[in-house]
């Protein structure tokens, strides 16, 4: 069974998926579909197999555009299935929960991809990246006080300022935006300006912070 996951690989290296998928349910009618990075190598490739048809379509023919998202759809709705069918067949494995709450998120279901961050926040791995995604997952619903406190207590649990970090405090700001809370907002971005200018639209963001008229002082005061 080795040697037959060593040469599906193979196949899949020289980008020959059929041959690939015949091989990987060779696997499964001799040993079962018991495996789950088994089921996800054949998810991967079936995708892949997806995105070579894409790939393969000519960008001059007429048809092009309506050819390709019906493509895009067809292998959008596959992976979310596929998902699906993982979590609730393994459903204590949390990193088939994370992988299932960014397939609802892509696909804007973000009630149904909240439920599966919670759920994936139990995996040491994923923790931050799922407490982050369920933060964006509240600000996506106008829950932009529990969003904001998701993204806080995200950012509390990371103490390096590495692109994860930059991606979760940039978050965070746009949320305090939506809130009407500029000067926090403003801070946000200017901590990710100094260390990465080029970030996104920040040097936009902070520019604008202090092109920004001051607000209107207290009544009884000016």
């Amino acid at each position: 069974m080795k040697k037959l996951r060593t040469v599906a690989e193979l196949y899949v290296q020289q980008k020959n998926y059929d041959r690939a998928l015949e091989t990987y349910n060779r696997i499964i009618e001799k040993e079962g579909a018991s495996d789950s990075s088994l089921q996800k190598a054949i998810a991967e490739t079936t995708i892949r197999k997806h995105e070579a048809a894409i790939a393969k379509l000519d960008p001059q023919a007429p048809d092009y555009a309506e050819k390709a998202a019906q493509l895009k759809a067809e292998r959008d709705n596959y992976s979310l299935s596929e998902a699906k069918q993982r979590a609730e067949r393994y459903p204590g494995d949390l990193g088939i929960r994370f992988e299932l709450g960014e397939l609802l998120f892509k696909a804007g279901k973000f009630s149904e991809a909240g439920v599966e961050f919670q759920k994936a926040q139990a995996n040491p791995h994923k923790r931050l990246q799922a407490m982050s995604l369920l933060g964006q997952c509240f600000a996506a619903r106008g829950m932009n006080d529990m969003a904001a406190r998701q993204l806080q207590n995200a950012l509390k649990e990371k103490p390096v300022f590495d692109d994860e970090k930059k991606e979760m405090t940039y978050a965070l700001a746009i949320i305090y935006e939506k809130m009407g809370r500029l000067t926090e907002a403003d801070d946000l971005y200017k901590l990710v300006y100094e260390v990465d200018m080029g970030f996104k639209d920040v040097a936009a963001k902070v520019e604008a912070s202090y092109n920004r008229p001051p607000p209107p002082p207290p009544p009884g005061q000016g």
